[in-house]
């Protein structure tokens, strides 16, 4: 079923072979054809939509050889947004000790303000992989989707566990931490999600500084 959880994943199905060996870089470069192809086919149809069938056939090799490097579509999706995922929960982190650390309200928000910086070269980074997180985020949860689900769900607890803390330490002052987290994080997700579909047209020191005002505004009220 949809909503069934599956194991993470454990890493490639087939043996890499001594490292930077002949067998290591083919491997390497077929996982990475997969990804390609997978990113590039999630993006215009959809995760739902798209077969394995048809990454395989995106990525220049049978059907047979995606089972090679992938258990599922999952295990392929999950691979897709590992960069942003790695880098986007390490920014929260680091802010979150900074948070912890600050002394004043000039200090968290240079606290924020390096999150935002973080986030903001994430997506320059990976631009591809960051608009298919931010595409299918908000739609319902399937095991393709399982890795995108667990990341948004990993960013919205950690949005609010951020705001909850500055509003404890006094750099905050609003009602509701919890739901000024969220909406200051639907606020830079549409943002980000318009500037890599080039809706808006921000160079990326201007994407920074727009980032980093909507995620500070509350420390400013």
């Amino acid at each position: 079923m949809d909503d069934e959880r599956r194991p993470r994943r454990a890493g490639p199905v087939e043996r890499p072979g001594a490292l930077g060996g002949k067998r290591d870089l083919n491997r390497r470069k077929r996982v990475q054809d997969l990804i390609d192809a997978g990113l590039s086919l999630f993006l215009q149809r959809g995760i739902e939509a798209v077969t394995i069938d048809e990454v395989a056939r995106e990525a220049g090799m049978a059907k047979g050889n995606f089972y090679r490097y992938f258990r599922d579509k999952a295990d392929l999706v999950e691979a897709v947004i590992s960069p942003i995922s790695s880098t986007t929960v390490e920014a929260i982190q680091e802010c979150d000790s900074h948070l912890r650390q600050a002394a004043d309200r000039d200090q968290a928000v240079a606290a924020y303000g390096q999150l935002g910086n973080r986030l903001v070269g994430a997506l320059a980074l990976y631009p591809d992989a960051m608009c298919l997180y931010l595409q299918e985020r908000r739609a319902p949860a399937t095991i393709a989707r399982q890795a995108i689900s667990d990341l948004a769900n990993e960013l919205d607890e950690r949005a609010m566990t951020l705001s909850q803390l500055a509003a404890e330490r006094g750099f905050v002052t609003v009602s509701d931490p919890r739901v000024s987290a969220l909406a200051v994080l639907g606020a830079v997700e549409a943002l980000a999600l318009a500037s890599v579909r080039k809706q808006v047209q921000m160079d990326p020191i201007e994407t920074t500084k727009s980032l980093i005002s909507i995620v500070l505004e509350g420390l400013r009220n």
